[in-house]
């Protein structure tokens, strides 16, 4: 297999028609950034519209501005933009809370469900290496409801779905690997055994083809400082398959999620549909910086949508793995990532026996940034992690990250002592 040259990759953006969305985000000179699926990168716009929010509408309207700028909608109006991502309708997400806290109402809604429905069920079903906040999550609700959480191997779980699954829990892109699951299949098979379906899209909203609905999907989470460039910390989100949502309360019933928050009554009186599953008030600033980073999906829109964006996000994938399989297996990396289309979301993950934190410090000091996540010293290996986010990284920064790990490689650079003191987060 010949290499592509820089000549080519070049040649590929220019040739991109994505590539003007490079110029709605604001990108250091001198980095390469291939971490957007832990934090996706500013938007130029979000600074000034947030500026607008705290000079204008917070300093000069003061409360007013719940009213006049919109700001009691914003969970809602937030919740739209991203329901047009993720194969749902308007009116069917709500942009609030955390991912984690957002998984816990809908996981326990799905265990009321099954429990009315289905009282013999009692296992939470997961994969392994699910993202641990769901894990942990799903433990804490299980010691609660006498459910037992089963984890089995991604490879297992269709054995796994026996009658007495009540809840299938799946993370749909793989944090570590970027290996990427058949939501449709999946929830098919949990529905044939009774059971109900929990997604979590933080690595899948706004980077790969999501479709709740069409999947038949019950209940989905996901956040909003990865690929939907929300900024840290970002708001979550919440769907909820509306023949479900209004069944049962969701655990945390703040006033948010009363049907008429400011009658103030004692009693809790939970509203129709999903603005049920908002909690206490909403963090405006936050939510206005992610509702202005969203505004770039309406960009894509004009630029062939999300089959566009997934088509670069393909190619941008496809070629950093055939650079790595030319160029750097001799250095001893392997490819955790699924090599087919299908199976795989858009990032490339990279395994090494010894060193791969190091090895990622020493890029990020050359300005090519992607992370690292430990391994088990068991059956999973240290990762390299790199996220394309096809929104802003482009066939020639692919071509310079893979050159600079080569040299980080050739040069033994990683094995300089700086490198390996690790920093709190990785």
């Amino acid at each position: 297999m010949t290499p592509p040259s820089l000549a080519a990759c070049e040649s590929l953006d220019q040739q991109d028609p994505l590539r003007s969305l490079r110029d709605l985000f604001q990108l250091p000179e001198g980095v390469i950034y291939l971490d957007g699926n832990s934090l996706g990168v500013l938007p130029k716009a979000t600074p000034t519209r947030v500026a607008q929010a705290v000079t204008q509408e917070w300093g000069n309207d003061l409360i007013k501005s719940w009213n006049t700028a919109g700001w009691f909608q914003l969970p809602l109006k937030v919740g739209d933009k991203i329901a047009r991502l993720i194969g749902a309708n308007a009116n069917e997400v709500v942009a609030a809370d955390s991912t984690s806290i957002n998984l816990y109402k809908v996981l326990s809604a799905a265990m009321s469900i099954a429990k009315a429905d289905h009282p013999h069920k009692n296992i939470i079903l997961s994969e392994d290496t699910n993202f641990p906040t769901d894990l942990y999550m799903a433990e804490a609700l299980c010691k609660e409801r006498g459910y037992r959480l089963k984890l089995v191997a991604a490879d297992e779980l269709l054995t796994a779905l026996q009658p007495d699954v009540a809840v299938l829990m799946l993370t749909h892109v793989n944090y570590r690997t970027g290996a990427m699951f058949n939501m449709k299949a999946l929830t098919d098979a949990a529905h044939a055994v009774g059971a109900l379906s929990v997604w979590d899209l933080a690595h899948s909203a706004g980077a790969v083809l999501v479709d709740l609905n069409a999947a038949g999907a019950d209940f989905a989470v996901g956040c909003g400082y990865k690929y939907l460039n929300g900024g840290p910390g970002a708001p979550a989100f919440v769907w909820v398959n509306p023949q479900h949502t209004d069944r049962f309360w969701q655990p945390l019933t703040g006033w948010w999620g009363h049907a008429a928050p400011f009658e103030f009554t004692p009693d809790y009186q939970p509203a129709k549909g999903i603005t049920r599953y908002q909690c206490g008030t909403q963090p405006v600033l936050s939510l206005v910086a992610l509702d202005t980073g969203l505004d770039a999906f309406l960009e894509v829109e004009k630029l062939g949508g999300m089959p566009a964006l997934r088509k670069k996000s393909l190619a941008l994938t496809g070629l950093f793995m055939d650079l790595v399989k030319t160029q750097l297996l001799e250095h001893g990396f392997g490819i955790a990532t699924p090599n087919e289309d299908e199976l795989r979301g858009s990032q490339v993950s990279l395994t090494r026996s010894d060193g791969a934190y190091a090895i990622v410090q020493a890029l990020i000091a050359r300005g090519v940034i992607g992370d690292f996540r430990a391994g088990d010293g068991k059956q999973q290996p240290d990762i390299l992690r790199f996220g394309l986010t096809p929104l802003y990284v482009g066939y020639a920064d692919v071509w310079h990250a893979v050159r600079n790990l080569k040299e980080v490689m050739a040069t033994q650079e990683w094995q300089q002592s700086r490198f390996s003191k690790m920093q709190a987060v990785t």
